[in-house]
């Protein structure tokens, strides 16, 4: 007998708990981008091609793109919900979006935007999507909600980017799929700018591309480069002869 299939879009809620919060008592974006993370992972467990599915048959979800884009952060103790859903599937990637909204009038934060990746977690190697569960998601797909922030792009950057920062990897760093956790770039990223900055600017919309795998214990450099006014872009490279791109971000503020 064939499962009866959940809605489309799935709703998780949120707390801005104090102690992820900033020093202005905003929601720390790394933070945000977590819940949105977890959502995707609740949504695509409770529909059974998620992780729990997944770890089984020695496959797992990788975040390939994300894209956050607030127009206003929830502050500590404010209770939030995510929306998300698929919007499409191809053989190797999925794409997901976010909505992030107050649980009691509706008003809207903000937006996400993901693609991820399915690969063997033996091999490392992609993996057919549409192979997991006879390719389930396929009728999860929902084209119809809108998601009104632009997909993510190619961020560039030119030859002047300036080495900001060199950090090594510790045990903190890594996640459940053994490599350097999603969410770590992100702070290691935001923590380039300081406290006077965030006191005159606020992050609009944040951009990562994840290129490649790192692991604990590879050392990471960091290297910055102003591309518009109050936009910035960051590459991470492994520090060592390869300099091989392992995350590029692009950043823009707006100012307070």
């Amino acid at each position: 007998m064939k499962k009866e299939l959940l809605p489309k879009v799935g709703r998780y809620a949120f707390m801005a708990e104090p102690f992820r919060c900033d020093f202005s008592n905003h929601l720390f974006v790394g933070h945000l981008g977590n819940s949105m993370l977890n959502a995707a992972d609740f949504h695509s467990n409770d529909r059974d091609y998620g992780m729990s599915y997944l770890n089984k048959i020695h496959r797992t979800w990788v975040l390939s793109r994300l894209v956050i884009e607030m127009e206003e952060m929830p502050v500590a103790y404010e209770k939030f919900d995510i929306e998300t859903w698929v919007e499409g599937v191809m053989r190797f990637f999925t794409s997901r979006n976010f909505a992030v909204k107050s649980p009691d009038d509706g008003k809207v934060y903000g937006y996400g935007r993901s693609v991820w990746a399915l690969i063997d977690t033996e091999t490392r190697q992609p993996a057919d999507i549409f192979e997991v569960q006879g390719g389930l998601i396929s009728e999860y797909v929902e084209t119809d909600k809108p998601c009104p922030i632009d997909k993510p792009g190619r961020v560039k950057m030119g030859k002047d980017a300036a080495l900001v920062r060199t950090i090594d990897t510790y045990y903190n760093d890594v996640d459940v799929n053994g490599h350097i956790n999603s969410v770590k770039y992100i702070e290691h990223v935001l923590d380039l700018f300081d406290l006077d900055w965030y006191r005159q600017h606020r992050l609009k919309r944040f951009e990562v591309a994840y290129v490649a795998e790192a692991h604990q214990g590879d050392r990471l450099s960091l290297w910055k480069e102003q591309t518009g006014v109050d936009e910035y872009c960051v590459r991470i490279t492994r520090d060592d002869d390869t300099k091989q791109e392992i995350v590029r971000c692009l950043m823009k503020f707006v100012k307070d």
